[in-house]
């Protein structure tokens, strides 16, 4: 996550410099020219690695201890498996709404907080504080609530498995965008073990989701439950050839086989150009 982007970083600091001084400063007394300075100011102190952006861990430094603590946590400790955030997502959706509201994340922060085993018992105003301020930062539609690409940034994966960057890393292991030809049975047996986390020789439920939702997002960058639900409708209903709502290694072969095929598509097409 970056706050880079223009209008981005215009609200940003809209907000902080009213934040400061909410009696005294309103939107029509902070100038373009001040945004302008401002910015430059914060580039300066804040952007580490000058590379034009505002990062996690850079923006984290302008945050109070306990919200830098909470926004650093589960980056320094991201789950194994989009398996493992379909599972986290399931419970703390649990008016099954398809979005993290901010009461279901303020109980998320509380258990994250405990699981950190953090010494002091966190009031309930300041878990409110937090929530609000998480969701200033990772709510981008503003909506009052986290869709699932927005919670997926806040609980962030060690890596998408199925990215074509990342099957290159691989050594000895042939890369999706050499072709459909090159993928090997080690690929297939590496995805399907990811994902069949209990190990009953059938991708289903969270494990199945998890899946998906690493699918679409080599499609779609931002997506709500129903965009995963629809994302989920249509695979199923090509690649589902015994219709039992599962995917076996075999039906998982075939999905693969079309990513491979759309990767070398995608190259071809790009040397065309």
């Amino acid at each position: 996550m970056d706050i880079s982007k223009e209008m981005n970083w215009i609200v940003f600091l809209r907000e902080f410099v009213s934040s400061v001084n909410a009696t005294d400063v309103g939107p029509e007394v902070v100038s373009d020219s001040m945004l302008a300075e401002l910015k430059e100011c914060f580039m300066e102190a804040y952007d580490d690695n000058q590379d034009g952006r505002i990062e996690i861990r850079e923006l984290a430094q302008l945050l109070p201890m306990e919200e830098n603590f909470l926004l650093l946590f589960r980056f320094d400790n991201p789950l194994d498996s989009s398996v493992e955030f379909m599972k986290i997502w399931r419970e703390y959706d649990q008016d099954n709404s398809g979005y993290i509201e901010a009461d279901e994340l303020k109980n998320f922060l509380r258990d994250l907080l405990k699981e950190a085993k953090k010494e002091c018992e966190v009031s309930e105003d300041k878990l409110i504080e937090y929530t609000d301020t998480l969701l200033q930062i990772f709510d981008t539609n503003k909506d009052g609530k986290l869709q699932l690409s927005e919670m997926a940034k806040l609980l962030p994966v060690r890596e998408n498995f199925l990215c074509r960057s990342v099957f290159k890393t691989y050594q000895g292991c042939t890369s999706f965008t050499q072709g459909a030809s090159k993928l090997t049975k080690e690929d297939i047996e590496r995805v399907f073990a990811l994902y069949d986390r209990d190990k009953n020789g059938t991708i289903e439920n969270e494990e199945l989701r998890g899946f998906l939702k690493d699918l679409l997002e080599l499609v779609k960058k931002d997506y709500d439950e129903q965009d995963l639900q629809d994302f989920q409708e249509t695979i199923m209903r090509g690649c589902d050839y015994n219709r039992d709502g599962k995917i076996n290694k075999k039906e998982l072969t075939m999905i693969l086989l079309a990513l491979a095929r759309h990767s070398q598509d995608e190259e071809i097409g790009n040397l065309d150009v």
